[in-house]
């Protein structure tokens, strides 16, 4: 907020080349407020701006701002710019900046790393795509079960400025495989000659390097932890996953579920920078298989010719009818679709909550049905657009309401529970592909209860 309100200013001393106004300015900032302006500011003059930044927030600034401005940063900066930036990141954050460059790129900015750094960065990119690996940090601090507590706190005060998280201490035993997790206030609160396995207790929870990255959200959800231990097959810690390691996971997720929602493919990328075309492949599939889905409700609607001949009037809610169907069915995957991505229900809950949906779509289908009776009866009392049969016609609302926003609500709540069955995206059952499902069978429904209601008089 404070790089907005300072935005014509920052302008001002730039095109004055007033730099150290500037670096003053930049050196009482917050390095994400840094990042912020000089993501504003025209491409030019980045690379200047850029160097004028203190060196001790230039790294983080860096951290902060979006790929493709870390990516053209990189291709102004030079050689030893770049050194010192990439030396400096934390390894998640640089583990994340180079996975996204192309292969002969990050060859390059690995070579330009220290030794230590670049053994680093080769083994956490050595791990798979989304696994925990991938976001995991190999600082911290880690303590052998058998240290007295005032080796643990000269430990502390040596390495405390070059890990990113010290209120939790790793115990481990002789070999480096991890025992259990002690807190810095467990520490500071225990007689220096105490040993550390006496104020252990056994609690702690790990992940593996190989594991999902979403299990890592799962576990941070189910334990309200800011920190997890990471270790191999053979129980060895390798690194540890922060809360805010775990919060892009959480947003890509949300934003890839999102957009399958939405009827298409996930973007792999920043919507403003996916090409043209990519984004039109990406959105023509899922169209395509929609219009042709849509299709059926021609067809549908060709097969009821006769009847449609006969009673004009049906015609009339045909577009009434699939919208309650289609709205219902998209609210019920909606809801069931963020329940398992939340957790809240699984696979052996399918039963519970179609009994629910069934139970739902009965009470709302018939408070729909009520309104569209109550509708075409006021309509009576001026006009008699619907004729002596009009009582008939507002019980075929009224039936055909009940039977299609049942149907939508169950057939919303069940596709997700069978596309997970089939080890499918739940995501993938977006609402145009429930509305749709439901348009062509919600027709049916109509015209079936009409024909049985109408049998006789207008059919």
């Amino acid at each position: 907020m404070f790089g907005k309100l300072i935005q014509p200013e920052i302008e001002q001393l730039i095109s004055a080349r007033n730099w150290a106004m500037l670096k003053e300015i930049f050196s009482d900032m917050h390095p994400s407020e840094v990042a912020d302006i000089i993501a504003d500011i025209p491409e030019k003059d980045r690379a200047i701006v850029f160097r004028i930044l203190p060196k001790e927030i230039s790294y983080k600034t860096f951290e902060y701002l979006e790929f493709e401005i870390q990516e053209l940063l990189l291709k102004s900066l030079g050689h030893e710019e770049v050194s010192v930036i990439l030396n400096e990141m934390s390894p998640d954050d640089r583990t994340e900046l180079l996975e996204d460059l192309p292969g002969q790129v990050v060859m390059q900015l690995v070579r330009l790393l220290s030794p230590e750094e670049r053994s680093v960065a080769v083994k956490l990119l050595g791990y798979p795509e989304e696994s925990v690996g991938r976001i995991m940090t190999p600082d911290f601090i880690s303590v052998k079960s058998d240290w007295k507590i005032e080796k643990v706190l000269e430990i502390v005060r040596e390495r405390g400025k070059e890990v990113e998280y010290i209120d939790t201490i790793f115990a481990t035993d002789s070999d480096g495989r991890i025992l259990d997790e002690i807190t810095i206030k467990e520490v500071l609160l225990a007689k220096p000659e105490s040993i550390v396995k006496e104020i252990m207790n056994d609690t702690y929870v790990s992940l593996k390097v190989t594991d999902n990255q979403e299990l890592a959200v799962e576990m941070f959800k189910e334990y309200d932890l800011y920190v997890i231990p990471v270790v191999n097959d053979e129980n060895y810690l390798v690194g540890i996953v922060t809360a805010d390691d775990v919060i892009d996971v959480i947003e890509e997720e949300a934003t890839e579920d999102i957009q399958k929602f939405g009827g298409m493919e996930a973007l792999d990328e920043p919507y403003i920078t996916v090409p043209l075309l990519q984004m039109v492949k990406k959105r023509a599939g899922w169209l395509v298989f929609l219009f042709l889905g849509e299709m059926l409700t021609a067809t549908a609607m060709g097969f009821f010719e006769k009847e449609i001949a006969k009673a004009v009037v049906l015609a009339l809610f045909v577009p009434l009818i699939i919208s309650s169907g289609g709205n219902s069915g998209s609210q019920a995957a909606t809801l069931t679709i963020r329940a398992m991505a939340l957790g809240e229900i699984k696979l052996r809950d399918w039963w519970r909550v179609m009994k629910r949906e069934v139970i739902s779509g009965l009470l709302l289908g018939t408070t729909l049905g009520a309104i569209g009776f109550l509708r075409i009866f006021a309509w009576t009392l001026f006009t008699n657009m619907y004729g002596e049969h009009w009582m008939l016609i507002a019980f075929t609302i009224f039936f055909t309401l009940i039977g299609v926003v049942m149907w939508g609500t169950f057939s919303g709540s069940m596709l997700p529970f069978i596309l997970r069955r089939l080890g499918l995206d739940p995501a993938t059952s977006s609402a145009p592909f429930v509305a749709t499902l439901v348009d062509v069978s919600g027709l049916i429904i109509y015209f079936s209860i009409a024909s049985l209601i109408l049998s006789g008089t207008l059919l």
